[in-house]
C-alpha cells in the first residue's frame, strides 16, 4: 500500500511538472512571438540532457550510494563489536584451551599496534588454511555448552538483524555460533556421549572457531584504523595470550 502510494505521488507530480512546462513555453511564445528562439533553445535544452541524466544517475547515484555502504558498514562494525564484547571474545578463550595447536595459533595472532595491512592479509590467508585441532574436553565443553544456551536469545537477536545479509561472512559466523550451541543444547549429559556425538561435536566445534579467527582479525582491523582506543583495550585483552586464557579459567 505505501509502494502504492509512493508512486501514485510521484505521477502526480510528473504531471504537474510537465504541465508547468507546457504553460511556461506558451507564455514564452505569446510574449514573444519567437518561434524560431523558442525552438531553439528548447532544442538546446533537449541536447544537454543526457549528460545531466548522465551526472545524476552516475556520479551523484555513485557517491549516495559509497556514503550508504560506509554509514552501513559502520552500523555492521558496532554489531560485530557488540557481538566479540558479549560473546566472540569469551568464546575464543574457550576454545583456544581446547585447540591441541593453540601455542601455534597464538604465535600467529599476536597482534600489536605495528601491524600492517599486510600483517593482517598474510596472517588471514594462514588462518583460512590452518586446520583446526580440537581435543574433547568434558569439563570445557561443559562450560561452553552453559555459556551459549545462556546467550542463545542474544544470537537470535543478531541473526534477524536484516542488515546482516550485507555481510555473509559474518553471517556464516553466527549460523555457525547457533548451530553449535543447538546441538549442545540437544545433550543433556556430555561426558556420556558416544565417540561419534564427541566426534560430530568437534566438526562443528572447528567451524565456528574458524569462522570466528577469521572475523576477530577481521574486526581488529577495523579498530586499528578506525577506533585506536579501542584496538588499544583490544591489544591487551587478546584471547589468544595465555595470561587472558589462564584468567578465564
Amino acid at each position: 500500500m505505501k509502494n502504492h502510494s509512493n508512486i501514485k505521488w510521484q505521477l502526480i507530480l510528473g504531471a504537474l511538472l510537465l504541465t508547468l512546462s507546457v504553460i511556461l513555453g506558451v507564455i514564452h511564445y505569446e510574449l514573444f512571438h519567437d518561434s524560431h528562439a523558442f525552438f531553439f533553445y528548447l532544442l538546446m535544452d533537449l541536447a544537454f540532457i543526457p549528460l545531466e541524466v548522465l551526472l545524476v544517475t552516475l556520479v551523484l547515484h555513485n557517491l549516495l550510494t559509497v556514503h550508504e555502504k560506509r554509514a552501513l558498514h559502520q552500523k555492521l562494525n558496532m554489531v560485530i563489536g557488540v557481538f566479540f564484547s558479549d560473546v566472540g571474545t569469551r568464546l575464543l578463550r574457550d576454545l583456544s584451551v581446547m585447540d591441541a595447536d593453540a601455542q601455534h595459533i597464538r604465535g600467529q595472532l599476536n597482534i600489536d599496534g605495528k601491524w600492517t595491512n599486510k600483517d593482517f592479509a598474510a596472517v588471514l590467508v594462514h588462518v583460512s588454511s590452518h586446520h583446526f585441532k580440537i581435543e574433547w574436553n568434558d569439563l570445557e565443553m561443559e562450560k561452553m555448552r552453559a555459556f551459549l544456551i545462556e546467550k542463545r536469545s542474544f544470537l537470535l537477536s543478531l541473526l534477524e538483524n536484516p542488515n546482516l545479509l550485507e555481510h555473509q561472512s559474518f553471517t556464516d559466523l553466527l549460523w555457525a555460533v547457533f548451530h553449535l550451541t543447538e546441538e549442545l543444547g540437544q545433550r543433556e549429559n556430555l561426558s556420556t556421549l558416544p565417540h561419534s556425538d564427541r566426534e560430530h561435536l568437534c566438526g562443528d566445534v572447528k567451524r565456528a572457531y574458524k569462522h570466528l579467527v577469521i572475523a576477530w582479525l577481521d574486526y581488529m582491523k577495523h579498530l586499528k584504523h578506525n577506533y585506536p582506543y579501542l584496538f588499544s583495550l583490544a591489544i591487551r585483552t587478546n584471547p589468544f595470550f595465555e595470561s587472558n586464557v589462564t584468567v578465564m579459567q
